[in-house]
């Protein structure tokens, strides 16, 4: 009996064992604390979405104007700075030499340009845009194209000279690095006697100007067209002002110099082309 109690105890020692191996672990500290870290996170993203949310929905503050006080103390501050006299004349100086410098290059790109087509004095100084004295008051000018009939521009180019006007192209034919095309064209449009060759040809006091910025200034969409620019349409980028002025009107369509002049006049331009006009006529 009593070696039966024993069986019977171990038997119970050991189901009371396996019970124990079974059953799941109870809940530690750490994961308690991890899953309180974690609601914590995500409360604090809910609160930062809705407080974001809020600002987006809230107009932009605009800071208020400065009073007219300190508007004035600024206006005071600007009238009172010193002026440094060296510096301007330095800064003027500047201007004046590059000027120089442009002229000269200008000088140098047309001598060997002649050099390297065969032109003389004449011929490139047409080209360079040296021949015609600067032009006052309203000048004509045409804006043309490299696409144009040879026999047209030569057209326009004799009665242009007559009012000293401006043939305007946008561009070069062949591209804005390759000046031999342009300047074999403007030979051929510039030449009194088209059956002319050779340098000693006598050439049309025209100005001829490649101006891209005279095309976007005035919204050239086609040509010929005609606009009459007040000053001198032919001075250098770095010598134009930023918002010089341009033509009131613009006149399309592929007629002759008068009948454009003409239909200018009629758009309300009648005091820009009198003077042009006239000399037309006078001619």
């Amino acid at each position: 009996m009593p070696m039966l109690a024993r069986w019977a105890s171990s038997m119970l020692l050991l189901a009371g064992s396996a019970a124990a191996q079974t059953a799941p672990p109870p809940p530690t500290d750490a994961r308690t604390r991890v899953s309180e870290a974690g609601d914590a996170a995500m409360e604090r993203l809910r609160a930062a979405t809705a407080r974001r949310k809020a600002e987006a929905g809230r107009a932009p503050a605009i800071p208020a104007p400065p009073d007219g006080a300190a508007q004035r103390r600024a206006a005071d501050a600007l009238r009172r700075r010193a002026v440094s006299t060296p510096m301007e004349a330095r800064a003027r100086a500047g201007v004046t030499t590059g000027r120089e410098s442009l002229a000269a290059q200008r000088d140098a790109m047309a001598k060997r340009l002649g050099q390297a087509l065969g032109l003389e004095a004449p011929e490139m100084a047409a080209v360079a845009g040296t021949v015609a004295p600067a032009p006052s008051g309203w000048v004509p000018v045409l804006f043309v194209s490299s696409s144009m009939p040879v026999a047209t521009l030569r057209t326009y180019a004799g009665q242009l000279e007559r009012v000293g006007g401006v043939l305007a192209f946008r561009g070069m034919p062949g591209g804005m690095t390759r000046v031999a095309p342009m300047a074999k064209l403007s030979a051929e449009i510039l030449r009194r006697d088209p059956d002319c060759t050779g340098p000693s040809c006598e050439m049309r006091s025209v100005q001829v100007i490649v101006d891209p910025l005279v095309f976007r200034q005035h919204g050239v969409t086609r040509v010929p067209a005609l606009g009459m620019v007040p000053g001198d349409p032919t001075r250098p980028y770095c010598e134009r002002d930023e918002g010089s002025p341009g033509s009131p009107h613009l006149v399309y369509g592929d007629a002759a110099l008068s009948g454009l002049l003409e239909e200018f006049a009629r758009l309300g331009g009648n005091l820009e082309v009198r003077d042009v006009r006239r000399h037309l006529e006078n001619r």
